[in-house]
Parts: C-alpha cells; structure tokens; sequence
C-alpha cells in the first residue's frame, strides 16, 4: 500500500492582523492564521487588559473581543466583555469586611444594550439595611451613568475608573467604603 502524500493545512493558511476596537484606538492585538476570512469571523480573542492600555495597573482585567469585519488581511473587533480576575477580586476581601453586589442590564444612550456588574467593599462589616441602601445607590448610579453615555465613553469611564469613583463618593456616604469595583462589563 503506497503512501498519499496529502498538502499540509498549515501552508495553505494565512495570516490576519487582528485590531482592538475604537476604544483602544485601533491597535493591533495579534496574529491569526485562518483558510480564509470566513473562518475568522466571529472568533472571540481575550486579552490582558493592560496589553491594550499600557497600564500595569490594569493587569488584573482581561477583555474579550469579538471579529466583526475583515478587510484583506486586516480582522476589526468589537468589545464583548471586560472581567476582572478572579484572584484580584478575592484578594480585596478580607475578614471583617461586608461586599455589597449589584447586577445593572441596561441600554446605553445609542441603543447597545449594556449589563454592568459591580462590588463594592466596606472598611468594616456593616448591616443588611446598610448594605442594601449601597446596593440601591450603586444601581441607581449605573442606571443613570448608562443612561446618558454612549457604549464607548461606558467603556473609557471603566477603564478610567470614573465610574468607580462616581459609585464610591454615593456610596461612601453611608458607610466608609474600602473599594468599588466593576467585576464585569458585557456589552451587546
């Protein structure tokens, strides 16, 4: 029995250039090797955070984007997600704290809806009216913020931590708080 020689997959691949969203100015990700362009559509790429915005401090979030549109070589994403590591999370919580947690789904000012999760992290352990009395501020911040904003200035304000510190002045108002986080972001 003769041997068939076949023709190897990987030489008849090519390579795309995959490229953040407008909110990370465009720049480039990676390299993918696909058969053609169909196949890379609709590929999900998750990335370090700080890889986009050069910012060691945003090393605990990692984004994942989504391939929307390839031109020649060139594959453009949209943002699907922003989460933030779990370890990171668990390290702000300590003994003798509360967290306090709100889940906000929304529709941003130019009709992409948005779900927003956000924790947030008291100096000392407090009530459960208290804790509920956060919850409300935190919702009601997001609902309003999502409300007036665009999807992209959303994800600025995020990455900015505007968002954080608008929640954490509210909420710092009932009870001294340690941290606000935004655990995660989905949009679309």
């Amino acid at each position: 029995m003769a041997l068939q020689k076949g023709i190897d997959k990987w030489k008849t691949k090519r390579w795309f250039i995959v490229y953040a969203p407008k909110a990370f100015d465009e720049q480039k990700i990676c390299e993918i090797p696909a058969a053609d362009e169909k196949s890379v559509m609709g590929r999900k790429i998750k990335v370090s955070l700080d890889h986009l915005t050069h910012n060691v401090q945003h090393s605990a979030t990692n984004v994942t984007v989504k391939i929307t549109d390839v031109n020649g070589d060139a594959a453009h994403t949209e943002l699907v997600m922003m989460e933030e590591v779990y370890s990171y999370i668990r390290s702000l919580v300590r003994r003798y704290r509360s967290i306090s947690s709100a889940v906000v789904p929304a529709i941003a000012k130019d009709r992409v809806p948005v779900v927003l999760k956000a924790i947030a992290i008291t100096r000392s352990r407090v009530t459960a009216s208290r804790l509920k009395e956060i919850r409300k501020r935190m919702e009601d911040t997001l609902k309003g913020f999502t409300a007036e904003n665009d999807a992209n200035s959303i994800i600025k304000s995020v990455i900015d931590g505007k968002l954080q510190a608008d929640i954490y002045s509210k909420a710092s108002s009932v009870t001294p708080m340690s941290k606000v986080e935004i655990k995660k972001l989905e949009v679309g």
